[in-house]
């Protein structure tokens, strides 16, 4: 079985994949993983992450441990490491030389042990219009900006990373505008996706209406 969540950054995407997958028990692909190991690794050895040349040849190189290495870095998951993600992903050959990869795990999913898992849940911005687009179902979750804005704020005020919440806000607005105006792959529901709007519900509800949706016990 394959389950792709696809929208914007903070719209509760890893947290719904996360217990899709444990109550499923499939594995869990976060493809922003892929582009941010991409854009942090440039930003490490002080390349332009706007190159796109110089971020093909990083993105052909990039094996799962060098990625699993990078993501123990503290810029990883920060506002940075997002943003580095976002302009790297914008460029059609860093896509190109990643998507076969992560297509390639739909066909042999594994658990982090490398143990074969009977399915996946991916989660990201084109899971269900190009990485998978034959999924057995897709959920696409949105927010309001300054929702989404508000819960990346909190996450970072948790984590000790001193923040202005306009910075958040602005950063997330500008990130927007970016994935929905990319001319491959812009961010956008699949078709055939169900929509959810996060706002106003927490992540339990969510989970609950997906788990609705898919009707499996």
């Amino acid at each position: 079985m394959i389950i792709t969540i696809d929208g914007p950054a903070s719209a509760g995407k890893g947290t719904l994949a996360a217990n899709l997958a444990k109550k499923y028990k499939l594995s869990h692909f976060d493809t922003g993983m892929v582009y941010r190991a991409v854009g942090l690794e440039m930003f490490l050895n002080g390349l332009d992450v706007n190159d796109e040349a110089a971020a093909e040849k990083i993105a052909k190189s990039l094996t799962f441990a060098k990625m699993m290495e990078l993501s123990k870095h503290p810029e990883f998951r920060g506002a940075n490491g997002g943003n580095y993600a976002s302009i790297v992903s914008a460029h059609p050959k860093v896509r190109t030389a990643l998507l076969k990869m992560q297509q390639d795990f739909s066909k042999n999913p594994t658990f982090a042990d490398g143990t074969p898992a009977n399915g996946a849940v991916y989660d990201g911005r084109d899971t269900g219009t190009v990485v998978c687009p034959n999924a057995d179902y897709k959920f696409f979750l949105t927010a309001s900006s300054e929702i989404r804005a508000k819960r990346r704020y909190l996450e970072f005020v948790e984590k000790g990373i001193d923040i202005a919440y306009e910075k958040v806000l602005s950063d997330i607005v500008e990130r927007d505008a970016r994935d929905s105006g990319r001319s491959t792959a812009p961010l956008k529901p699949a078709d055939d996706a169900v929509i959810v709007d996060t706002s106003d519900m927490t992540a339990e509800e969510v989970f609950d209406k997906a788990c609705q949706i898919i009707g499996l016990k």
